[in-house]
């Protein structure tokens, strides 16, 4: 009698579905697209700087604040003044320092600072990034006439640890000190600001005061209480986190 073979044997069709089933798989695992981790936050450094205005008539332009790498200078004692300088020393505009190379972050102040007032901004930087501050503000009745920090390394400053510095003033050399009506944009006269054309002596250097009407100088516009003696700004540094 014959045997009767009970054994299971798949079928052709079931074989070529299995294999297809794989097949389609293994695609899908392959065209899987690669999923890239997360970069961490960048760590930052918050600094705030205080302005004070120590003159008794000369109110400050909106300060400009800036941090950037260690190379960077605003200005050079003995050295010709940059147009974006110029433009601040001369008319308390900001714009050519904002618009400099190498910052890693800036601001600019959004008023005066009148004399025995004091105004405070803030700068985030990168914690990568941090090394030194710079800022900038005309004295306003006066020609060219300018204060400021040029360059100071903040790199390991510890947080609530303050650093206090005084700062005089400078001349920027790029228009005659004549006080005369119509040249200083300062509230004593509400003259002109700006202008490209240089007719100093061309370098930055340690401003040489006011000498106003009272004090010879016929057709100058300001009076005593426009002069001043150095330091002109008191700065206060933190770095708050």
């Amino acid at each position: 009698m014959k045997r009767t073979d009970l054994t299971f044997k798949p079928s052709l069709v079931a074989i070529v579905l299995a294999t297809t089933l794989l097949s389609a798989c293994g695609d899908d695992n392959d065209n899987m697209p690669t999923v890239e981790p997360t970069p961490p936050a960048a760590v930052m450094q918050t600094f705030t700087v205080t302005v004070t205005n120590l003159t008794a008539n000369q109110p400050l332009s909106p300060v400009f604040l800036a941090a950037h790498n260690a190379e960077t200078y605003l200005w050079k004692v003995g050295q010709p003044a940059s147009v974006a300088i110029e433009m601040i020393a001369e008319g308390g505009d900001a714009s050519g320092l904002e618009a400099l190379e190498n910052l890693t972050a800036s601001v600019t102040g959004t008023n005066p600072i009148l004399p025995g007032m004091s105004e405070t901004l803030t700068l985030s930087v990168e914690e990568s990034a941090v090394a030194n501050i710079s800022l900038a503000a005309m004295l306003g009745n006066t020609n060219d006439g300018f204060t400021g920090v040029n360059s100071y390394n903040i790199a390991g400053m510890e947080v609530d640890a303050p650093i206090m510095m005084r700062r005089m003033a400078y001349d920027a050399g790029t228009e005659v000190n004549s006080e005369a009506k119509g040249t200083i944009p300062g509230p004593a006269d509400g003259g002109e600001g700006f202008n490209e054309q240089r007719d100093d002596i061309n370098f930055v250097h340690g401003h040489p005061g006011v000498i106003s009407q009272y004090d010879g100088l016929a057709d100058s516009v300001l009076m005593p209480s426009h002069r001043f003696d150095n330091p002109v700004v008191a700065i206060k540094i933190v770095r708050t986190e």
